[in-house]
């Protein structure tokens, strides 16, 4: 085997058994693995941004990565087309590939967000932490109920794709050891930043990634793998790399949030045109920059759209998708890289990057920084730290059925496994599920053994 053969790529950790007249391609048969389970239908209930119970015209994790989804596959069709007959053709993905990774970036991701992805890193702080894109390469390969050892059991390049950072918890997080709360107080009241986990895969997935890597170069694998140190002394330190696929994800990823982000601020009026026009004054040549055939907007005329009827909204948020689907490019990423699936990487040009970079960041200080969002972030926070410790201070007493069978198997290889399952558990849950739980537990009112969750 080597490492452009094709059939290497559509290698799984499991015994692959195909149905007699299988007529789809191993890409598809992961697409509909993914679309049929049950961690891609509980996005539907996980927060994107703004609260699920603001409104159901508000974007949810489901209905996020299914715009991310659309996105990369005009992403992967404008490559296609650019680089036609050219050597980086070979190495792009098909379409289902490329739909199945991108469908699947965030099913990792806990309730209430980023707050409960620092809120689970916290609890598991001395078990090996918790990171949303870790547990997506764990739910694929370990988790989903598709198969009893292999999770969704899913090929070899969709695991790379979704393998965002090739690095281990272990090998990157920096412990602040002097912000930790004290033992046995108010356990939940800390700075969020201070236990934000490294971008990682967790070190129980160490045998998945080396699956994942095997088939490139023992110096492709080292090189790909390499950390790079953190801004200060202080940060995490970094991977270096992303596979081909998974930029073309990322960069799809970028467009969504900066975009739909923007438009569902727009709808909640959390973002207006005084804000818009602040944000952008001086800054012209970023839209100036941009002009071509399929751009000719400035400040003023995409906010006249943005802030006038809901029709032209949507035409202005599409015409700015269209100029960044319409502009990506290949970019060798490190031409030691011998495989093209590291050495090119899919990027946006400087001028359109920067002016995605600056709409993000009106999103970012207008709504993610806004303090009753960051409210909401930090109460769901504290709800699932609280349920977690609950959970763990008696995993035989508290855990359901099925999953107290495999903590009690999983314990017996020490506390950091047991651990582990309780996080699988919590991690699982939509807001909705938490929430329930946290009522039925902590909320002082007699209660029912019938109440359903």
């Amino acid at each position: 085997m080597t490492q452009n053969d094709h059939n290497v790529w559509d290698k799984r950790r499991g015994s692959n058994h195909t149905r007699q007249e299988e007529i789809r391609s191993e890409a598809q048969r992961d697409l509909s693995r993914l679309i049929h389970s049950s961690p891609f239908r509980r996005l539907q209930s996980k927060t994107q941004v703004l609260g699920l119970g603001e409104s159901d015209f508000y974007r949810t994790r489901l209905t996020h990565s299914m715009e991310v989804a659309q996105i990369g596959s005009g992403l992967l069709a404008k490559l296609k087309i650019k680089y036609k007959d050219k050597e980086e053709e070979k190495f792009l993905p098909d379409n289902d590939l490329m739909q199945a990774v991108c469908l699947a970036h965030d099913i990792g991701h806990p309730p209430f967000g980023h707050g409960g992805e620092v809120a689970l890193n916290y609890c598991m702080q001395d078990y090996g932490g918790f990171e949303g894109n870790g547990q997506t390469l764990r739910i694929l390969s370990r988790l989903d109920k598709y198969t009893q050892e292999h999770g969704l059991d899913p090929t070899r390049r969709l695991l790379l794709g979704v393998l965002k950072y090739p690095v281990n918890y272990s090998n990157l997080v920096v412990n602040k050891t002097e912000n930790q709360p004290p033992r046995g107080g108010l356990n939940w009241l800390f700075k969020s930043s201070d236990f934000k986990p490294p971008k990682c895969y967790l070190d129980s997935e160490k045998d998945i990634v080396e699956f994942t890597l095997s088939p490139f170069t023992e110096a492709d694998r080292k090189l790909f793998t390499s950390i790079k140190p953190g801004d200060k002394e202080v940060d995490h330190k970094k991977a270096s790399y992303k596979a081909l696929d998974t930029t073309i994800m990322d960069i799809a990823d970028e467009i969504s949030y900066s975009l739909h982000d923007l438009e569902d601020a727009i709808s909640l009026g959390m973002v207006t045109r005084t804000m818009w026009m602040e944000h952008f004054c001086g800054h012209a040549k970023l839209f100036t920059d941009c002009h071509g055939i399929t751009f000719s907007g400035t400040s003023e005329s995409i906010a006249d759209s943005l802030f006038g009827e809901s029709y032209r909204r949507k035409e202005c948020i599409g015409m700015l998708v269209h100029l960044m689907i319409s502009n990506v490019i290949l970019k060798e990423n490190n031409s030691s890289f011998e495989c093209g699936m590291l050495k090119y990487n899919a990027v946006l040009p400087e001028p359109v990057e920067a002016l995605r970079l600056k709409i993000f960041k009106l999103v970012k200080n207008k709504v993610i920084k806004h303090e009753n969002v960051q409210l909401l972030e930090f109460k769901g926070q504290k709800l699932v730290i609280e349920l977690f410790s609950v959970l763990a201070s008696d995993p035989i007493r508290f855990l359901p059925a099925s999953t107290r069978d495999v903590y009690e198997k999983q314990v017996s290889f020490g506390q950091q496994a047991g651990m582990r399952v309780i996080c699988d558990y919590v991690s699982g849950m939509t807001d909705d599920y938490a929430t329930k739980l946290y009522e039925k537990i902590l909320v002082p009112r007699k209660g029912s053994i019938f109440d359903r969750l």
